[in-house]
Order: C-alpha cells, then sequence, then structure tokens
C-alpha cells in the first residue's frame, strides 16, 4: 500500500514540479515550454498557460460528470433506468457551452496571430538560407557580413582534422566541453543585438527545410525559390538554441541554429571585427554605433 501512494505522490508532483530549464536550452527533465526571449514567445507562453488551464478545468469538469454518472446510475443505485431520450435545455447548455469556450480562445488567439504575423520597422536584416545540412547567414545593412554554419561534432565522432576544419578559427576544445547538448552547438553563432527589430528572410538552396527557434517562438518554413519573413526581438543577453524541424534528408538532425544576444556595443565590435576579417570596412550603418 506505502509503494502505491508513493508512485501516486511521485506521479503528481510531476504536475507540479518546476521546468528544468536554461536560456533557450531544453533540460533533461524540464516539464514546461523553454523560457521565452522574445516579446512572440512571451505571448506564445502565456497563451499556452491560458489553454493549459482550461483543458485542466473540462478534463477535472468532465471527469467528475462521468464519476458522478458511474456512482448514481449504475443498476444497484438505480434499478429502473430512465426511459428519456431527450432533454432540449441539457442539449443546449452541452452545445453552447463548447462554442463560448471556443469564443474565448479565438478573443485571444486571433489578436496574437495578428501580432506574430505583422512586421515592425526592423533595426536590421538577417537573411537565412539553408543547405542540405547547414545553414548561411548574411547582414545585408551590416556591410554584407556572410558566413556559414555547421554543427559541431562530439570528440568522440570528430578527428582533431576534421574539427579544426569545421570551426576554423574557434576554440575547438571549449566548444566540444561546452556543448549543452549533443549537435546543438556550431562552429558560427548569429549575433544580434539585444532590444533591436530583427526582419529574418529565410530561404533554401535545395530542398525545404525549416528555421526553427523555440525559445523565441519562431518556426518558419525554408522553401526553395520562395522568400519567407518573420521578425524576432531579444529581450535579454544570452545564447538560444534551434534546430531543422523539417525532415530534409538523412542530415536532418545535424542543423543546429545558435543565437547569441549581445548588447549593441558588443554587436557594434562585433561586426567591426568581423569585417576586418573579411577585409571590409567597418559600415556606418545605425546599429553599428547604436547604444
Amino acid at each position: 500500500m506505502s509503494k502505491i501512494f508513493a508512485r501516486l505522490c511521485a506521479f503528481f508532483a510531476l504536475f507540479w514540479a518546476s521546468p528544468v530549464l536554461a536560456d533557450g536550452i531544453p533540460m533533461t527533465g524540464g516539464l514546461n515550454l523553454q523560457p521565452p526571449g522574445s516579446p512572440v514567445s512571451e505571448r506564445i507562453y502565456e497563451f499556452h498557460t491560458m489553454l493549459l488551464w482550461i483543458i485542466s478545468v473540462i478534463c477535472v469538469f468532465v471527469l467528475a460528470l462521468m464519476i458522478w454518472i458511474v456512482l448514481r446510475y449504475n443498476k444497484r443505485m438505480n434499478p429502473v433506468p430512465s426511459r428519456r431520450t431527450h432533454n432540449v435545455p441539457l442539449e443546449i447548455v452541452w452545445t453552447l457551452l463548447p462554442v463560448l469556450v471556443l469564443a474565448f480562445i479565438a478573443y485571444y488567439s486571433f489578436p496574437m496571430l495578428y501580432y506574430t504575423d505583422r512586421q515592425p520597422p526592423p533595426d536590421l536584416t538577417l537573411k537565412v538560407t539553408s543547405h542540405q545540412w547547414y545553414w548561411s547567414y548574411e547582414y545585408p545593412d551590416q556591410g554584407d557580413i556572410s558566413f556559414d554554419s555547421h554543427a559541431i561534432w562530439d570528440s568522440s565522432s570528430v578527428t582533431d582534422d576534421q574539427a579544426n576544419k569545421l570551426i576554423q578559427d574557434a576554440e575547438k576544445d571549449w566548444l566540444i566541453q561546452n556543448q549543452p547538448m549533443r549537435l546543438l552547438e556550431v562552429d558560427n553563432r548569429v549575433v544580434l543585438p539585444v532590444g533591436k527589430v530583427v526582419r529574418v528572410q529565410i530561404a533554401a538552396a535545395d530542398v525545404e527545410h525549416s528555421w526553427f527557434m523555440p525559445s523565441l517562438g519562431i518556426n518558419r518554413m525554408a522553401v526553395p525559390g520562395h522568400l519567407n519573413e518573420v521578425w524576432l526581438k531579444l529581450e535579454k543577453p544570452g545564447i538560444f538554441y534551434g534546430q531543422c524541424s523539417m525532415i530534409c534528408g538523412n542530415g536532418h538532425g545535424y542543423m543546429p541554429i545558435v543565437i547569441e544576444g549581445v548588447s549593441p556595443d558588443q554587436f557594434a565590435a562585433w561586426v567591426k571585427a568581423k569585417s576586418a576579417k573579411t577585409g571590409q570596412s567597418a559600415p556606418s550603418a545605425k546599429l553599428a554605433t547604436a547604444q
């Protein structure tokens, strides 16, 4: 009996446990969505929480109703069953009640959809191009900075020569040892300034992919011959992880996405360093000197 009680306590504890999550990183044992890192993901998080409460209330109500029916109208308690086939007031109630619940959800969902889809005036543009199986990034208004971003394999599956070729001038040992999870880190991170609206243009060079950033509330298709747009605004500095969510081939699991949110000053320094590395002059764009 004590074992059964302990198991029941452990089961119900799952619903009260706090999510074990870091910035943009899925962690073992986590129960909730990843902590939001953008205004869009904040609204999605709040909407998800509201739906969870609605679903929980509905499930508890239906379960209680079924238990009451079983206990009250079983053969022993009710030996002579009723032959009634219709109850008009009850049928009106159980038809209108779900309609009202759906109308309530729609009242909150449609403004959220509009908010996520609208494109506010951008402070900078990020061009994302998917390949089999890596990502290319461009900053067209920051001196045309561009680079490829490949997954970093764990040390057990990559030789030193392969790792050095992938990581180029990065610190191989640091990157391998500090990966939050296998195949989530990349050799070249996307660097974006905190507090700035970023217009993200997404395209594909070969087959369909998907640029999926759960902690930022973004999941947008990359389609060959078509340019999709989405916007994001980082609310806080940090590192945010994502992956391709479209099954794009046998290398689908090797297309992680890493965005590093930094201050505008740090972003300006990063732009300057990237421009100097490629032999370009640092751009005089408004964001390069933004505070």
